[in-house]
């Protein structure tokens, strides 16, 4: 075989052949159905993978969302419960207030009525001797200087003419009767606010109790789950709040005393939120607004209700720093603005005074402590202050900031019917006693009758009309904030 025939195109004839076989066979191959491998292969994973903008609270939105709604339902209807005992302390501080003047008043009364009867006394017996009233300088002596000027005024009527002097004893009588009744009246409001203020008290204990049975109830997963749940909403509603506009643009200056009551309210930042509390070291909602006032040299209503009920109403668009933001529909929260969509609150038991978003909750309005006061301009533009907003935080809270727990009454035993006798009753059928009243027959200053069922007195209220010390504040909430042991 030549060179010629052993290759054609540089390729031996046998090589050929063999890629001719092989294609064929890979062909044959193909066109043959696959065999069943004797162990089947792993099936792979799911691979998960989370769509663009998925909520990964959802489960939590989903097992735990009702139970952040009660949770938060049960914090308002406590603070609710609060600004009522508020409300009550205050209402009876007033009250006693009026109590203790219309005492000095009618003891005073009292003291220039028995004057002008001792005066009358002395004229008609001077009258009988001499016909004249020129002696009577001597009763000028009086214990006290008001004294000494009603009895001047009494016998100078007295000089004048008779008549005169005892229409002005009979207007001083009128008067005392008077003062008699307002401060009978007083002391029964004041009686009735004290079992409101101790009413109110109950309801607190019962609305807290409540709070720290369902937050002991959680377990830390929980409560870690429903912080970041209520973080998000917050969030949520802050964006969609100044999203709204209804914040409107720009900074705004607040007043001098508005300055004043912002940087004294972020210095209690991290103090507890405890129920009446205001100040020096626990507060509530409307404690920590009305001292921070204070401190700035207004005073203002105590709960949040008075605040929202006395003070001016401004646009959330006018709002400056130093103004105060009312939420929910009863105006039971308060807080106060400090600028850049912030606050500053007391929020809710087991939580701390701190920063947070003014949108977080449902907004009832904004209040101006000081609306007659211009903006402090010469203190230059308002600048927020550098503060963290606070985290959300579900916690129980402290024992020693809680009222006791309301007792439930013990059942009274029932009372067995009498033995049956003959039918006839005892005693002589007359009862005893003399039904006669004792003294003048007027009332006491209390109202109660002695023990023969007839009141006794004279009819000027005692000293020690039985509200002493009524207008303090129960034993859970004292003014300093700080509840003492019950």
């Amino acid at each position: 075989m030549s060179a010629g025939q052993r290759t054609e195109n540089g390729v031996r004839p046998w090589v050929r052949a063999a890629l001719r076989c092989g294609t064929v066979l890979a062909a044959a191959a193909l066109s043959l159905p696959l065999a069943t491998a004797a162990y089947a292969a792993p099936t792979p994973a799911p691979t998960v993978t989370v769509a663009a903008g998925a909520d990964p609270l959802a489960d939590a939105k989903t097992t735990l969302g009702p139970m952040l709604d009660r949770l938060h339902q049960l914090y308002q209807e406590a603070e609710a419960a609060t600004e009522q005992y508020n409300a009550a302390v205050a209402q009876q501080a007033a009250q006693q207030a009026q109590v203790t003047d219309l005492r000095a008043r009618v003891a005073s009364q009292q003291a220039a009525v028995n004057a002008g009867v001792d005066i009358a006394a002395q004229l008609a017996a001077a009258q009988y001797r001499s016909g004249r009233a020129s002696d009577l300088a001597d009763f000028m002596l009086a214990e006290n200087p008001y004294q000494a000027v009603v009895i001047a005024q009494l016998l100078d009527a007295a000089g004048r003419s008779q008549k005169a002097f005892l229409d002005r004893l009979k207007s001083d009588r009128a008067t005392l009767v008077e003062l008699q009744a307002q401060a009978e009246q007083a002391l029964i409001r004041t009686t009735a606010l004290a079992t409101q203020q101790e009413a109110a008290k109950t309801a607190v204990a019962q609305r807290l109790a409540a709070v720290e049975d369902m937050v002991g109830s959680l377990t830390g997963a929980q409560r870690s789950e429903l912080e970041a749940l209520e973080r998000q909403q917050a969030d949520e509603a802050q964006l969609a709040f100044l999203a709204s506009g209804a914040l409107g643009k720009g900074e705004r200056t607040p007043s001098t005393a508005g300055r004043k009551a912002v940087a004294w309210a972020l210095k209690q930042l991290g103090k507890d939120y405890v129920w009446g509390g205001d100040g020096p070291d626990v507060f509530d909602c409307s404690g920590l607004t009305s001292q921070a006032w204070l401190a700035a040299g207004k005073p203002i209503p105590r709960t949040s209700q008075e605040q929202w009920a006395q003070l001016k109403h401004v646009p959330l668009n006018q709002i400056r720093p130093g103004d105060l933001v009312v939420y929910f529909g009863g105006a039971t929260h308060i807080g106060m603005y400090i600028g850049g969509g912030l606050i500053v609150q007391a929020p809710h038991t087991g939580d701390v005074v701190k920063v947070s978003k003014i949108g977080a909750m449902p907004i009832l309005g904004a209040v101006r402590p000081d609306p007659d006061s211009v903006a402090d301009d010469q203190g230059g533009d308002w600048k927020v202050p550098q503060v963290t907003v606070g985290a959300s935080r579900i916690a129980p809270a402290k024992p020693t900031t809680l009222p006791p727990r309301p007792t439930q009454p013990t059942p009274a035993k029932p009372t067995p019917p009498p033995a049956t006798g003959t039918g006839t009753p005892s005693g002589t059928g007359t009862p005893s006693g003399s039904g006669t009243p004792s003294g003048g027959g007027t009332p006491s200053g209390s109202g109660t009758p002695s023990g023969s069922g007839t009141p006794t007195g004279s009819g000027t209220p005692s000293a020690s009309a039985g509200t002493t010390g009524s207008a303090s504040r129960t034993a859970s909430a004292p003014a300093s904030g700080t509840p003492s042991a019950q």
